[in-house]
């Protein structure tokens, strides 16, 4: 930590008992820098801003960087572990053992110290591991802790309680990325460094809000926009990124798959493909070609039988003709990932790149914009069922989030650690997941605030929040920045509280501090880390390291080899499959509505830490239902509700407006209340699972006070 010049911080500042922290911000997987001017005397955050030179935020942040810091020092922040009453009448030789340390809190819950939370867990696992085997239990974690947290989460997992189970947030958000560039190129993260933006000559961004969600990015993309009038934009709704497009792509539901084979149609109908580069660094394209040639669903003139979208058949060969000719990249969201055919959209994504050479050097590359702020770090640690640290083949392949789920039904699963992850907001299917975990014998939760997934654990620990200890955060452009703590805090990091359930259960980490976590992490992954120790990132805080990072970093992948198993690239050819909202318009039979789920700029996520901010609060204080003004009539009533089979909302606000299509409907999910994620079902990408959040049905139900 240190004081900058009082130049930087102006005449105010000079006080003693006032200092300016860097550390990265908490949000997005953006991973802007970030510096806080705290006060050392109330130990307390007064302001956050970005550096005039930061090489991420380019001295600019969102307002959730700017304002979203009032989480750290809420009065309703966990500051001791809560146990809760009725698990102690069940488990008598637990609260016997601990019975001196407990302390009524109200009518549910008993406090205690850390000592004693940390016996009552490892006594539990004991009992859950005698009687049910050691792969009753399961590991859940969310993104928003350190590396060095989902490193230990993990390896707690895998070898303390000996189970394959651990899975992670990019579950419902970017694991299909993850699985189309592995099978494609063989590393599922963005190839090229932001500024890589201003070397490009085109842009396509599809499935992507991304001034909302991604807001530093989008900074850039709409300087080279307005500049050189490159930019092309598909989503299903216009978007704020439409206006600086030269290509204005509005789409039907559950086309994406179906467009971008078509921009491949394009590009090898019209022989604008790279030989040289498909020939040298490719396999399997005349096979690839020969599918995509043969399909009918690729060619755009399918676009000239579908009412309300006959533009489409000559607007997807222009943008295919510019990207194919000149040096591009491709960015993407969850419209992308959160679908059926998720994963088999990003593999014809990367295909696109293959073709035409656009990987592998300035300028041009893939660009998967993540979601959490350390969800890729996470990854990269192997906090995930399929994949150890480093993306290694594990000892045993373990249950995804939804598999877990199913397995508490049929008896197998019988306990759930979940660090950080709110599994019964942030999930689909939330009404099945209450079910699930009503049938759990344990449940224990790391967590800042008492959220909903808090509220039904057995034992929770209060642990310190990303602005209060220092930690490795990977962002979407595998940036590694070492965070440290904007205050100081007396509870324990998430890799402290397993740490001391796993000395119980017999098995000493030894670890002293977070930096002897990081470099047994620089071993176990050295493929990615093994140059990246916390000297060298302190060093480097300002630019950061892009891994893999051994005698130098590496800004751009792919530029020699892909990494691959024989270094080549592949061709994974996957048909679209007629359904949905395009099949009902094809065959005229289109009726009710459909809804698709996003983000606004003021709120992350489930908005845990943005709601206890008034600033952002008040900006968006409840998720808003937008309805094309044409479909007036059939919402009489301020309110609706919307309906499946699986669940329903509580009443939304209707908003009117002509930015998104008839029968078409968009809301957000940040607010629990609204019960949004109770819609859907287990509809997901036939790969990986991911939910199908983008596209579902819905029963319009007017809501009458």
């Amino acid at each position: 930590m240190y004081t900058h010049s009082n130049n930087f911080l102006g005449s105010a500042q000079k006080m003693e008992n006032k200092k300016i922290v860097d550390s990265v911000c908490t949000y997005c997987g953006v991973g802007c820098d970030i510096a806080a001017e705290v006060d050392t005397q109330k130990n307390k955050v007064l302001k956050v801003f970005a550096h005039p030179d930061g090489v991420v935020s380019q001295g600019k942040l969102c307002v959730k960087g700017k304002y979203g810091f009032d989480f750290v020092q809420d009065p309703n922040r966990l500051q001791k572990p809560r146990i809760k009453k009725s698990f102690l009448e069940k488990n008598k030789h637990i609260y016997d053992a601990i019975s001196s340390s407990l302390v009524e809190l109200d009518e549910t819950w008993c406090e205690c110290d850390v000592e004693a939370a940390t016996t009552a867990a490892a006594l539990k696992i004991e009992q859950i591991q005698q009687e049910y085997g050691k792969k009753s239990i399961a590991s859940i974690g969310g993104a928003r802790t350190s590396c060095e947290s989902a490193y230990l989460f993990q390896k707690f997992t895998r070898q303390t309680l000996g189970s394959p189970h651990v899975d992670n947030c990019a579950r419902v958000c970017h694991s299909p990325s993850l699985s189309g560039m592995k099978a494609t190129i063989g590393e599922g993260a963005a190839t090229n460094p932001y500024n890589d933006i201003y070397n490009t000559e085109f842009m396509i961004v599809i499935g992507s809000n991304t001034t909302e969600a991604h807001p530093i990015i989008a900074n850039r993309i709409i300087d080279v926009a307005r500049e050189h009038d490159n930019l092309a934009v598909f989503d299903v709704r216009e978007i704020g990124l439409h206006r600086f497009a030269k290509y204005k792509v509005i789409m039907p539901y559950e086309a994406n798959l179906l467009i971008l084979n078509m921009l491949a149609y394009v590009i090898i109908d019209e022989e604008l493909y790279d030989e040289s580069f498909l020939e040298d660094r490719t396999v399997g394209f005349d096979t690839f070609k020969e599918q995509i040639l043969n399909d009918p669903y690729a060619n755009p003139v399918f676009f000239k039988d579908l009412p309300g979208y006959e533009h489409l058949s000559k607007l997807i060969p222009k943008v295919a003709r510019e990207y194919a000719l000149k040096k591009s990249m491709i960015f993407w969201g969850l419209g992308i990932t959160e679908h059926l055919d998720g994963s088999y959209a990003v593999m014809a994504i990367t295909h696109l790149a293959l073709m035409t050479g656009n990987i592998g050097k300035s300028g041009a590359g893939l660009m998967p914009l993540r979601g959490q702020n350390n969800v890729q770090g996470a990854c990269d640690m192997g906090m995930l069922p399929y994949y150890d640290p480093d993306y290694q083949k594990p000892k045993e392949i373990g249950l995804m989030t939804p598999q877990i789920v199913d397995a508490i039904f049929d008896g197998k699963i019988k306990a759930i650690l979940n660090m950080g992850e709110d599994i019964t907001h942030i999930h689909p299917n939330i009404n099945k997941i209450n079910a699930a975990f009503e049938e759990l014998e344990f449940l224990m939760v790391q967590e800042l605030f008492m959220s909903d997934i808090a509220q039904k654990a057995d034992i929770v620990f209060g642990v310190k929040s990303a602005y209060e200890k220092t930690g490795v955060y990977v962002n979407a452009m595998r940036r590694l920045h070492l965070s440290q703590p904007l205050i100081e805090s007396d509870l324990p990091d998430d890799w402290e509280v397993l740490q001391l359930i796993a000395k119980k259960l017999g098995q000493d980490y030894e670890y002293k501090n977070s930096n002897d976590v990081w470099d047994e992490v620089r071993e176990v992954a050295y493929r990615r880390f093994s140059g990246a120790t916390y000297t060298r990132l302190q060093r480097h805080r300002k630019r950061g390291l892009q891994w893999p990072v051994h005698t130098e970093d590496t800004p751009i992948l792919h530029q020699l080899d892909f990494r691959t198993e024989d270094e080549f690239g592949h061709f994974h050819y996957h048909q679209y499959k007629l359904r949905g909202m395009v099949q009902e318009i094809l065959e005229e039979n289109f009726s009710g509505y459909y809804l698709t789920t996003g983000r606004t700029l003021a709120h992350y996520n489930n908005a845990s830490q943005t709601n206890k901010s008034p600033k952002l609060q008040k900006r968006y204080s409840e998720d808003i239902l937008l309805v094309n003004e044409e479909d007036s009539q059939d919402f009489p009533t301020e309110f609706v509700t919307l309906q499946t089979q699986h669940g329903q909302t509580t009443p939304l606000r209707v908003k009117f407006t002509d930015k998104v299509q008839q029968k078409t409907l968009f809301t957000t999910f940040h607010h629990a209340k609204s019960n949004i994620n109770a819609l859907f079902g287990d509809e997901r990408d036939e790969v990986i699972l991911t939910a199908a959040f983008k596209s579902i049905k819905v029963e319009v139900v007017p809501f009458y006070e």
